[in-house]
């Protein structure tokens, strides 16, 4: 939503679209970066762009889409006897100016037309506004053309243009079926209303036009898409282009080929009112585990990369002083619950969410995948132990991880393969603050116990806490020291 700076809904959807989908090379970058160094150079135009875009401002425009995307309906078996009906209609009503008994005949006929032409009104409400829109669209589309901003394939969107336009004069019944719907109202309108609607039901005007014109869109879905596509993308570029004015820097990323690093210099995130920003360099190919208290801004920081990474590859946008990165999918698990409705405890719901990911770590493509804390819900000993065998696990094949924990035996088992980076509160004048800076290395000193004394609990609890994490400390030194290294076999090493 904030990223969200379009002026119709055409581009809104194309926006969505847009965030939605990694392009599989920089074509549609550079046409995003040419359309907006167009606008940057033309501010008049650009206004004059944005002016014609709010024409499909209206809600009516998010059926567009259904005109290009799925089968429209087809016509009934019995629709033959409609165009008799329509023409029968028109016979008697001509007659009975000149023969009034056929006033009698016209009335059961009017009855059938109006049943025919009320079973219509579904289809016409359904199609009513998409096509409707079209017009709009495309009369929207051949201005833009006209101010000659840098589009694709500029030939087959003027083609398609010229195609578009010798619909219209058969699709002046939907504009008149939605201008009625909105603008009739009172007496007067009501009864103007009631004259139109048994003039068309009398002829059978609506099945008629309706499924005429559908037969011929159908014919040029294509043609539509390619319009639709077009203006969606102008809207996209000028939405970017406002996004980018709003921040305080940012950069067009460099995408290199498939390597398993990612360069990233005063990176922050968007939607902080005063964000800290942070460098971050894994040219040497290892993945990331990230230690810290909880408020220190360790998931904050995950999302940042991950945020940074989906907008860089898809509006060509970091907001970051350098971005350095591979084309590369996202999958994150960082907002985990349990499910009541499901009989799904919280465990179990990051059990299967878990394994989706490693089912992805083995596709062809390179992923990133954001971890924060995983399997908290279970016991210390089978936790470190499963989050080390499924870290090692995403880490192959190029893949890169970004995890957080609070597990500091996990660095003891992942040294080889993993860099290791901590955020880490500050207490002074018995105040309790954060930095929110990324430091490198394992992180040392813990605070956990000193928190609680800050926020006032009971003395027994705190005596009772230091005396218990002295003896942990103290039976696991003891033990570190006794004990020999655990030696993975060989295939586990990496």
């Amino acid at each position: 939503m904030y990223v969200d700076r379009t002026c119709s809904k055409v581009g809104q959807q194309y926006l969505y679209k847009t965030l939605h989908t990694l392009p599989e090379d920089n074509d549609r970058s550079a046409r995003l970066e040419k359309i907006i160094a167009f606008f940057k150079d033309n501010s008049s135009i650009k206004e004059s762009t944005v002016l014609s875009l709010s024409r499909l401002s209206k809600p009516a425009a998010y059926y567009l889409k259904n005109l290009f995307l799925g089968s429209y309906i087809q016509k009934p078996k019995w629709f033959w006897v409609i165009p008799i009906l329509s023409l029968l209609g028109v016979l008697i009503l001509m007659l009975a100016f000149y023969f009034p008994v056929f006033w009698l005949v016209l009335v059961p006929i009017l009855a059938t037309n109006y049943l025919v032409h009320y079973w219509n009104k579904n289809n016409m409400m359904q199609y009513s506004n998409a096509v409707s829109q079209l017009l709009t669209l495309n009369q929207v589309a051949n201005k833009i053309f006209q101010f000659g901003i840098p589009l694709k394939n500029t030939d087959e969107l003027r083609g398609a243009i010229q195609v578009l336009e010798g619909v219209e004069r058969k699709a002046f019944i939907f504009r008149m079926e939605v201008w009625a719907q909105s603008q009739l109202v009172g007496e007067l309108g009501a009864l103007i209303f009631f004259f139109v609607e048994t003039i068309k039901a009398l002829l059978l005007v609506e099945p008629i036009l309706l499924f005429d014109i559908l037969e011929k869109l159908a014919q040029k879905k294509a043609i539509i898409e390619t319009i639709y596509c077009a203006v969606g993308e102008v809207d996209v570029a000028i939405s970017i282009h406002s996004f980018r004015e709003g921040l305080s820097y940012f950069c067009v990323p460099i995408l290199v080929g498939k390597q398993n690093s990612i360069y990233a210099k005063s990176i922050y995130h968007p939607l902080l009112t005063e964000p800290v920003a942070n460098t971050i360099d894994l040219s040497d190919g290892r993945s990331v585990l990230i230690s810290g208290s909880n408020m220190s801004g360790k998931t904050t920081f995950i999302r940042t990369v991950g945020i940074n990474t989906i907008l860089a590859q898809t509006i060509n946008t970091a907001l970051a002083r350098e971005f350095v990165l591979p084309r590369i999918r996202v999958y994150s698990a960082i907002r985990i619950a349990d499910n009541l409705l499901d009989n799904k405890s919280y465990y179990l719901e990051e059990v299967v969410r878990m394994n989706e990911l490693l089912q992805e770590s083995r596709t062809e493509y390179q992923n990133l995948f954001l971890l924060d804390e995983l399997f908290k819900g279970t016991n210390t000993v089978e936790r470190v132990s499963i989050a080390k065998a499924v870290l090692s696990y995403l880490n192959r094949h190029q893949n890169l991880v970004f995890a957080s924990t609070h597990d500091l035996e996990l660095t003891e088992y992942l040294v080889d393969t993993f860099n290791y980076f901590h955020f880490s509160e500050i207490i002074k004048d018995d105040r309790l603050s954060f930095d929110y800076l990324l430091k490198t290395g394992e992180l040392t000193k813990t605070n956990a116990i000193r928190i609680l004394e800050l926020n006032e609990y009971p003395e027994e609890v705190i005596q009772e806490a230091k005396i218990v994490s002295n003896q942990i400390r103290s039976a696991k030194e003891k033990l570190d020291t006794d004990s020999k290294p655990v030696k993975f076999p060989d295939k586990y090493q990496n």
